[in-house]
């Protein structure tokens, strides 16, 4: 593999992970979720404030709790980011990209215009133990959005 691991570290993802946007446990919120990534031990506690129901639900602010690695802390930052003032609806489209690329290995090359910043995390793609890492937040977001809706149910 040419790939090495430098190409994983870059200057954006250092930067989130040095100085996390949106971190720290916030009020009020929706749902709240709490997932471990076994394979390395990196975990994450998650709070989704959402408003409004259906296509026009609006994520109010996520606000979360990264433990482990750069690239783990670095995806929830810029994840969250990402989330933030925009509908479910909108953001669906956005996570099925980045997901889609986190699992091509390097091959689909990520669109920047969709997933802005998360760009910077593709390098993971290339090494699959790396991939759960970047896409644990977005699992924890997801299990957030099925819980909120259980609770409105």
């Amino acid at each position: 593999m040419t790939v090495g691991l430098n190409s994983l570290y870059t200057e954006l993802v250092m930067e989130h992970d040095k100085r996390p946007l949106h971190a720290g446990l916030r009020e009020p919120f929706t749902a709240e979720v709490h997932h471990v990534n076994p394979t390395c031990g990196d975990e994450i506690t998650l709070r989704l404030q959402l408003t409004g129901s259906g296509a026009t639900q609006q994520i109010e602010d996520v606000s979360y709790d990264a433990i482990g690695c750069a690239m783990s802390r670095a995806a929830a930052s810029i994840m969250a980011d990402l989330l933030i003032g925009r509908s479910v609806a909108e953001i669906e489209p956005v996570r099925e990209h980045f997901e889609a690329a986190m699992g091509s290995r390097g091959r689909l090359e990520g669109d920047e215009d969709l997933i802005g910043d998360g760009v910077a995390l593709l390098g993971a793609a290339k090494f699959p133990a790396r991939v759960k890492c970047v896409l644990m937040p977005w699992k924890a977001y997801q299990a957030a959005l099925v819980e909120s809706q259980a609770l409105r149910s």
